[in-house]
């Protein structure tokens, strides 16, 4: 919630004006406070500096599709999304909600339906989203940017490595199985394949610990997976 007004803070990432001040109109005489972005970038932007309470998506933006936002903000954050789309083919909305959204509604759209489902969605949400940048060690992971750091340096991650970490980042404290990892990274044909993890993970020590061969946040619970501590 906004730390200057006791309203819940809605996020609205649309890139029509007309729709925009509509949504103003609506959501502010329900009680909430809004911001808003124009494009798919300003608005994963946004949602990071502003933890809003809410989210409410066009799938029609500018730079990148509405569903690719919502597939970027899910992979660090929580917070309930309704997605505004003028498509109300059924493959469409299955499509986003896979995704992560938690509700869909099509334009042109009524505003006390659009309230009771933003109410609905924020009622069902955990009460703690995930922090946009995760700290372990000398170690930050900036979900929002897609960027690792070490002594706050860069560090390159190759697209495996860098879901292999994610991974672990969204599940740390808890073991994660090998055939986990294995199945969401590789698919569920590879499950078996341990090898793939052990390189991997090691390519992460070399990259991340301080004493590789002796690692504290990269752990191995043996015979079962791996295991990130803070």
């Amino acid at each position: 919630m906004n730390a200057a007004s006791t309203n819940p803070r809605i996020l609205v990432i649309d890139d029509e004006a007309q729709i925009r001040r509509l949504l103003r109109v609506t959501l502010e005489s329900g009680g909430f406070d809004m911001s808003e972005a124009n494009s798919g970038r300003s608005g994963l932007s946004e949602a990071a500096a502003l933890q809003p309470d809410g989210i409410i998506l066009d799938l029609g933006l500018p730079d990148l599709a509405g569903i690719d936002v919502l597939r970027q903000l899910r992979e660090w954050s929580q917070v309930p999304v309704l997605v505004l789309t003028v498509h109300d083919r059924a493959e469409d909305k299955t499509t986003v909600l896979d995704a992560g959204a938690d509700d869909y509604l099509t334009k042109p759209f009524n505003g006390s339906e659009l309230m009771a489902r933003l109410r609905a969605i924020m009622r069902r949400a955990r009460s703690v989203n995930e922090p946009p940048i995760i700290c372990f060690g000398d170690i930050e992971f900036d979900q929002p940017a897609r960027i690792v750091r070490r002594q706050g340096k860069d560090i390159h991650l190759t697209t495996r490595e860098y879901a292999l970490l994610r991974l672990l980042v969204l599940h740390r404290g808890k073991v994660v199985t090998h055939r986990q990892i294995l199945r969401e990274l590789w698919g569920p044909n590879s499950e078996t394949d341990t090898n793939y993890l052990r390189v991997y993970m090691n390519h992460l020590r070399q990259k991340l610990e301080n004493e590789p061969s002796n690692p504290k946040h990269l752990l191995t619970e043996a015979g079962i997976g791996y295991r990130l501590i803070e």
